[in-house]
């Protein structure tokens, strides 16, 4: 990153590591799962993970994202965990 220009910048739930906003998946909770939001667009509160099956580990271990999503129960990781999966497969092939 420039210093001269400003980029946004969030913190990954998994590894609590800064990132560029561009570099970390936006997750939401809808009806009691655990989405992924590539576009940043859904409505309500986001959390942001790395695209990586060691944050999400983490960020499910430490139960971060019923606390940085404000959830009142726990949320179904299914979802998220097949696409972070996917990405990662994706990521396994291109390197090939």
């Amino acid at each position: 990153m420039s210093t001269n220009e400003s980029h946004p910048v969030r913190t990954c739930v998994g590894c609590r590591q800064r990132a560029a906003k561009q570099d970390l998946l936006r997750v939401v909770a809808q009806d009691g799962v655990l989405a992924p939001d590539p576009a940043g667009r859904s409505p309500g509160r986001g959390a942001y993970l790395h695209r990586s099956t060691a944050c999400l580990d983490l960020a499910l271990r430490r139960r971060a994202f019923t606390r940085a999503l404000r959830a009142q129960a726990a949320l179904d990781p299914h979802r998220l965990t097949e696409h972070v999966e996917q990405v990662e497969i994706r990521k396994t092939v291109r390197t090939d």
